[in-house]
């Protein structure tokens, strides 16, 4: 039995010391295996520099052209409507008629008016009844007081009943002549002459007093309107004259200047309200057609770069910068002014002289260093 155990640490002994060879002999190979490595490493020639094209951004006159799409539109539009209110029985015009000043455009049911016009008769022949026997009165009453057979206060009560009576007729009078004109607004007159442009009522409907009816533009001067974003004012045109052209017949042009600017921004648009005033509009240019107002604004010193430069930076735009000395590369944030085609004009963010990357902009990293093509490279 203790031959046994002796014989077990035996070959126990023997087994750890082979497996300690083993661990030696391995971590050998491992070390020789890394130096090999380092040496083939050592021995693999750098990667070159990554070839990128640049531009030196220099500046430019930037003096952008505002293209608008606007209406043609009368300087003077009037909105029409009865002055009493009623039920519609004639409507003699529609949008499109060219009217004069006494043309009747619609009339209204005149029954009600009518009547009245008759009351106020009736009160007016009473009136002028009363007014003959207060006047009879009146002078009986100053005759009998002159001889003595009438008392003061019965003459000073006939002539106040006279001058009562002689009010009352006045204003039967003035109720009379109101009647009668509401029954002359039962008729509707155009009141001046040019084209309808709006009806905003229909046969048997019932309209109120000063409710619209018609919207006529009158003959003379027009205008081109224009709804603008309100940055446009921020800017200064190079020349007040806006070039107007036909957008159905491009042959058909005018000129105008801005005559009005609404004083504020329309809600449902957002927008600011432009009327153009036209020189001798064209009569090819009617009512209501569609026109493109042309406007170069006031010429500008800005950076332009090709559109290939641009690039992001934290979600802002940004261009790649060389740095002559180190050709290493920067990301530079960016303000930009205005995206044309194929230019991209910057108002901050890089000077005159600098080079920045129009191409291989999508393999760079900060810091990089970078080999210049053509004309920059040489």
């Amino acid at each position: 039995m203790s031959f046994d155990i002796r014989y077990r640490r035996k070959g126990h002994v023997m087994e750890y010391g082979h497996q300690r060879q083993r661990l030696a002999c391995g971590a050998a190979f491992l070390a020789a295996t890394a130096l090999t490595a380092c040496q083939e490493q050592a021995r693999t020639p750098e990667s070159p520099p990554t070839m990128v094209a640049v531009e030196t951004v220099v500046l430019a006159d930037y003096a952008p052209v505002i293209r608008l799409t606007g209406e043609i539109r009368a300087r003077v539009e009037s909105d029409l409507s009865f002055r009493v209110a009623g039920r519609i029985s004639e409507r003699l015009a529609n949008v499109g008629d060219r009217v004069s000043a006494e043309d009747v455009l619609a009339r209204l049911d005149p029954e009600q008016q009518r009547a009245s016009v008759t009351a106020a008769e009736a009160t007016v022949t009473s009136a002028e009844a009363v007014l003959r026997q207060a006047t009879s009165s009146y002078a009986r009453q100053k005759a009998l007081l002159v001889r003595g057979f009438t008392t003061q206060r019965e003459h000073d009560q006939a002539e106040e009943a006279y001058r009562r009576a002689e009010a009352a007729l006045a204003d039967a009078k003035a109720q009379l002549g109101t009647a009668r004109d509401h029954l002359a607004d039962t008729v509707l007159r155009a009141g001046i002459s040019g084209v309808i442009t709006a009806r905003n009522a229909e046969m048997a409907q019932v309209v109120q007093a000063a409710q619209t009816v018609f919207t006529i533009a009158e003959d003379g001067p027009r205008d081109a309107v224009f709804n603008v974003d309100e940055t446009i004012f921020t800017k200064e045109l190079a020349n007040p004259a806006i070039a107007l052209t036909l957008v159905s017949d491009p042959s058909v042009t005018a000129t105008g200047s801005v005559r009005q600017i609404a004083p504020t921004i329309d809600r449902g648009t957002g927008t600011v309200r432009v009327k153009v005033g036209i020189d001798k509009a064209p009569a090819a240019m009617p009512l209501g057609a569609a026109v493109i107002g042309t406007g170069r604004l006031a010429s500008r010193r800005r950076i332009a770069i090709p559109w290939s430069a641009l690039s992001g930076a934290n979600g802002r735009p940004g261009v790649w910068v060389v740095d002559p000395r180190t050709k290493a590369v920067s990301l530079q944030p960016i303000v930009v002014e205005a995206y044309e085609t194929g230019t991209v004009f910057v108002r901050e963010g890089i000077r005159p002289g600098d080079m920045v990357v129009t191409a291989g902009a999508q393999f760079l990293r900060p810091r990089q260093v970078v080999a210049l093509a053509g004309e920059a490279a040489r």
